[in-house]
Order: structure tokens, then C-alpha cells, then sequence
């Protein structure tokens, strides 16, 4: 079974940071791309930002300098730092994983970012 894990999501004011970690189980971690992305209410799932295998990464412009997507193969872990969080940064944030037409998706973890 393919199990993503989403952990360290929560409440917090504009300008503070979190760390997001997603554990995976199941699959060959180091081959698959990572990513996270976020859906806030009535909006459509967006990428927020993605790692592959080889170290890559690409991220939404309006997170580009705030955030950074980090991975530890040896832990089949991606992280995901928040820093300077805005408001419109509020959205659950789920943890993806990728190989050609694989995909899976960890269960989503809350982010609020009070003003």
C-alpha cells in the first residue's frame, strides 16, 4: 500500500513560518518526484512546489523566496519550509508523489495564516 503522510500544518500569524513533512511508504522514494500543493475553498489545487529525483525543484511564483521544498531519501521524507507566511497562504497542503503516470496524494494537513 502507498500511505503519504502530512504532518505539521496549523495555525499561524502572518509572518511566522512551519515546517510541513510528508513521510511515504510503499513506493521507490528516491525515484519519485515530490511535491506539495494546496486547495484553498472553492479554488483549484495548485502546485506549490516540487523536487525530483535528481534534486530539481520548481515553485509557485508567489511563494518563490519564502519557501523552500527539501527532501531526505534516506527517511522517504519531503519537507516543506514556510517562511514570511501571508494570509493567502491559508489552504490544506498535500503531499504528491510522482512517476510518469503515478500519482499519489497524501490526506492534506491545514494551514491557517491569521493577519
Amino acid at each position: 500500500q502507498v500511505q503519504l503522510a502530512e504532518s505539521g500544518g496549523g495555525l499561524v500569524q502572518a509572518g511566522g513560518s512551519l515546517r510541513l513533512s510528508c513521510g511515504a511508504s510503499g513506493i521507490p522514494f528516491s525515484i519519485y518526484a515530490m511535491g506539495w500543493y494546496r486547495q484553498a475553498p472553492g479554488q483549484q489545487r495548485e502546485l506549490v512546489a516540487d523536487i525530483s529525483s535528481s534534486g530539481n525543484t520548481n515553485y509557485l511564483d508567489s511563494v518563490k523566496g519564502r519557501f523552500t521544498i527539501s527532501r531526505d531519501n534516506a527517511k522517504n521524507t519531503v519537507y516543506l519550509q514556510m517562511n514570511s507566511l501571508k494570509p493567502e497562504d491559508t489552504a490544506v497542503y498535500y503531499c504528491n508523489a510522482k512517476l510518469t503516470v503515478y500519482w499519489y496524494w497524501g490526506q492534506g494537513t491545514q494551514v491557517t495564516v491569521s493577519s
